[in-house]
């Protein structure tokens, strides 16, 4: 017998009717503004340690200010996946701290680079 809820216990505008069953909607490939969300979440992880930002920094040629410039450019997303893949301890870091699996790291890497 369907129900009727009100989100969070406040009178709502409208209810949703409770039948037993949702509908998910599952996208298999995300976006590319997904991917660029994901590399810049994990460029805050990057940047979250002194010496990884150090290292990150070194190895791509930036500076803190050429970072800050460059954020929002889908290379600087690509560097950003592509130093992370390079370093298994790193990826599996990073993957735990943003609740997501390394393999979705490394989709995104695959992805940005086509």
């Amino acid at each position: 017998m369907p129900r009727s809820i009100r989100p969070h216990g406040r009178p709502a505008i409208f209810s949703y009717t409770f039948t037993g069953w949702l509908t998910i909607i599952n996208q298999s490939r995300t976006s590319p503004r997904d991917h660029s969300d994901l590399a810049l979440a994990a460029l805050g992880w990057i940047l979250s340690d002194g010496d990884r930002a150090q290292r990150f920094l070194d190895l791509t040629g930036l500076t803190p200010d050429g970072l800050r410039a460059a954020i929002a450019r889908p290379e600087t997303h690509r560097a950003v996946l592509e130093f992370l893949c390079a370093h298994e301890p790193d990826l599996v870091a990073s993957a735990e701290a943003l609740g997501i699996q390394p393999a979705e790291l490394a989709s995104a890497r695959e992805e940005m680079c086509r």
